[in-house]
C-alpha cells in the first residue's frame, strides 16, 4: 500500500494534509497519507471533509483500493487533480463513537471467552457473533462484568507480531470468519494492559480509545441465537 495510515500511528489525530496521487474509475480520490479509517474488520470507513484550491468536498467514506486509499466524495464533484495538495479532516465525533465501541468489543470478548464468528460496529452500537452453543446467562451479569473491566481504566496499545510468530501463536487469533492478513511480514496487535494485568491481546487493524475508562458505560442489547451453535450479543453507548 502506498499510502500512509496515518490513522494508525495516531487514532486521536483529526486532520492532516495530504496529496492526491491517483483516481479510482468509481471516482474516489486515493492519497498519499490518510487520517481516515478505511472500511475492513467490521469498523466503517471515516467520513469528514477535503478541502483543496478553495473547494471543501464532503467524504462519504474510505475505502482500500489498489494503490492504496481512496476517500469517496459523498456527492459528485469536480475532482482534484493528481498531484494536487488537500487537507483533510475526519468527523471526529463519529469516529470516537466507533474507536469506543470496537474497544467495547474487544472487552466483551474478554467476558465472553469464546471464538468469535463475526462482528459489527457502528458509531453508537456493535455486535459480535460467538460460537457459543448455550446463552450467556443473565444480561445484567454479563452488562456488570463488562462495565467493571471498563472502570478499570486499563490501558489499550498496540504492537506488532511477524507472520512467523503469529502462525505458532494460533490462540491469539479469536476471529473465525476474518483472519489477520498475512504476507506483509508482520501484523498489529492491540493490547488491553499489559504484563501480569494483560488481559486481552489480538490481531487488529482498527481504531481504538487509549484507555478503557474512555469507552463509558456500556449497555448490554439482545442476545439472540443465529444458529445451533451461535449467538449473538450486541451492546450500545449509554
Amino acid at each position: 500500500m502506498t499510502t500512509e495510515l496515518l490513522f494508525r500511528d495516531d487514532a486521536y489525530l483529526t486532520a492532516a494534509d495530504c496529496r492526491i496521487i491517483g483516481h479510482t474509475p468509481e471516482g474516489g480520490l486515493i492519497v498519499d497519507r490518510s487520517v481516515f479509517y478505511p472500511t475492513g474488520g467490521g469498523q466503517p470507513g471515516d467520513s469528514g471533509v477535503l478541502d483543496w484550491g478553495g473547494t471543501r468536498m464532503p467524504i462519504a467514506t474510505a475505502l482500500k483500493v489498489e494503490g492504496g486509499i481512496a476517500l469517496i466524495p459523498a456527492e459528485p464533484a469536480p475532482m482534484p487533480p493528481v498531484g494536487a495538495p488537500a487537507r483533510q479532516q475526519i468527523d471526529w465525533g463519529r469516529r470516537y463513537r466507533h474507536m469506543r465501541v470496537h474497544t467495547a468489543l474487544h472487552l466483551l470478548s474478554v467476558v465472553l471467552p469464546f471464538p468469535v464468528t463475526g462482528g459489527q460496529i457502528a458509531a453508537d452500537r456493535g455486535r459480535l457473533d460467538f460460537a457459543m452453543p448455550e446463552p450467556p446467562g443473565a444480561v445484567s451479569a454479563l452488562e456488570e462484568a463488562l462495565n467493571a473491566l471498563i472502570r478499570r481504566d486499563l490501558t489499550v496499545s498496540d504492537d506488532w507480531i511477524s507472520d512467523d510468530a503469529l502462525l505458532a501463536n494460533p490462540g491469539l487469533v479469536k476471529t473465525m470468519s476474518v483472519r489477520p492478513p498475512l504476507g506483509q511480514g508482520r501484523v498489529r496487535l492491540v493490547r488491553i494492559a499489559d504484563g501480569e494485568t494483560q488481559i486481552d491481546l489480538q490481531p487488529c487493524g482498527g481504531t481504538h480509545v487509549r484507555r478503557t475508562a474512555e469507552v463509558g458505560q456500556i449497555k448490554i442489547g439482545k442476545i439472540e441465537s443465529k444458529g445451533r451453535q451461535n449467538r449473538r450479543v450486541s451492546l450500545q453507548l449509554a
